[in-house]
């Protein structure tokens, strides 16, 4: 089994956050594959590596619902915009340096995710398009009781 088999086999039932990691960890291997482009003075595995890099970060922005994430989805918002902008200046320059920040920044930012992912209830709140397909059909259960009262289930989905 090579190596893009085994990731899309370990992605099969992952959470919808556990998507989002796997999305900043397929992030961060561009950023790795433009800092050996660059190195080999690669122009356009440079270009390709970012153009994906930067395909991912638009994808993940797009997503943002700051209606729902409120100053949290506007400060993901804010950091989605840097890291493209400074993706785009290292390309330009062809700066291992730069392109090394961006990692750091984005590698802090997933491993903030990999807490998120620890937590069950985090996936209720993801936009709808970022839920796994169980995530989106399945019938949540909460108990509902009145003091005094049997308790009653209400299903939301």
């Amino acid at each position: 089994m090579n190596q893009n088999s085994y990731r899309d086999q370990a992605l099969i039932g992952a959470t919808g956050v556990e998507l989002i990691v796997a999305l900043y960890d397929a992030s961060i291997r561009f950023l790795y594959r433009a800092v050996t482009a660059v190195e080999e003075g690669d122009v356009a595995a440079r270009r390709d590596a970012v153009k994906r890099f930067i395909d991912i970060v638009m994808y993940l922005q797009a997503r943002l619902r700051t209606d729902l994430g409120g100053d949290t989805a506007t400060t993901l918002s804010d950091f989605y915009s840097a890291m493209f902008t400074l993706s785009l200046e290292a390309s330009h320059e062809a700066s291992i340096e730069k392109f090394h920040e961006v990692i750091a920044c984005v590698k802090n930012v997933r491993d903030a995710w990999v807490i998120v992912a620890r937590d069950p209830a985090a996936g209720r709140v993801l936009p709808r398009e970022l839920r796994t397909r169980e995530e989106r059909f399945m019938p949540v259960v909460e108990a509902v009781s009145t003091p005094g009262e049997p308790t009653a289930s209400r299903w939301s989905a």
